[in-house]
């Protein structure tokens, strides 16, 4: 297997950031095609057949999903550990990232952002207030309720930095460019585990990238990146065309 991995997977989508923070925390030499899932060709289809983002290549192995990644990594290279260690704390970490990726990610991302972002800029399509309202009102609200009963009062989750920060925060980030925030005096454990995380080195390293490239059109943003230091492949799956991927479960 080749030494560099290759992502195939935008800097704005917390999926893609998680593996992201993932690979620079353990300090692996990476490359990234930054393409959003909407605009992948052909090549990028056979590569991701749900024809979602991120995609990891590891020479001849090719890997989908962010948790499934994350997971790879951690076994592949478990210094520095990103999951628990104990058993128990381990399956609870498992579980609070697999509800920022569905519970949260359907009001902040399949909802708020989607509609305020990719349908508008992407799709040139009308946004649907209602679904950005039942979002904010109910959805948003309601995933945040539980996630406050299940964080500490200060510090990471289990302690060290785990796989379960890293996912809530990726998320939180991602809703911050529809300009959402938590509202810090009704969920303020939530409010300061993000802060928190989101302060970290990687996370601004990340973050230098994730602004370079966020308001430009999509043919522009490879060239911001290039500019700014980022680690891009010499190739591109982008298209200038976007399309519809799977539907999500």
């Amino acid at each position: 297997m080749s030494d560099r991995l290759r992502i195939i997977g935008n800097y704005i989508s917390p999926y893609v950031r998680k593996v992201l923070v993932c690979l620079e925390m353990k300090g692996l030499d990476y490359e990234i095609d930054p393409i959003a899932p909407f605009v992948g060709d052909d090549q990028f289809s056979r590569l991701s057949p749900l024809r979602r983002i991120p995609v990891l290549i590891d020479g001849g192995f090719v890997l989908n999903d962010s948790s499934v990644i994350c997971q790879y990594l951690e076994d592949r290279h478990p210094t520095p550990a990103l999951y628990p260690a104990d058993i128990a704390d381990r399956a609870q970490a498992r579980w609070l990232e697999e509800y920022a990726d569905t519970r949260l990610a359907g009001g902040l991302i399949w909802k708020l952002f989607y509609q305020l972002a990719i349908r508008r800029h992407i799709f040139r399509e009308a946004t649907d207030e209602a679904v950005v309202q039942q979002a904010r009102d109910v959805e948003i609200p309601a995933a945040l309720d539980y996630l406050e009963s299940q964080l500490p009062e200060d510090g990471f989750v289990f302690g060290p930095l785990s796989i379960a920060d890293i996912s809530i925060a990726s998320f939180f980030r991602t809703a911050s460019f529809v300009r959402y925030e938590i509202d810090a005096a009704r969920w303020p454990h939530s409010a300061a585990l993000v802060a928190q995380v989101q302060a970290l080195a990687v996370f601004q390293k990340l973050a230098r990238f994730e602004d370079c490239m966020l308001r430009l059109p999509l043919a522009e943003q490879r060239g911001a990146l290039i500019s700014a230091g980022a680690p891009l492949t010499s190739d591109t799956l982008g298209t200038s065309t976007p399309r519809h991927g799977a539907p999500r479960e």
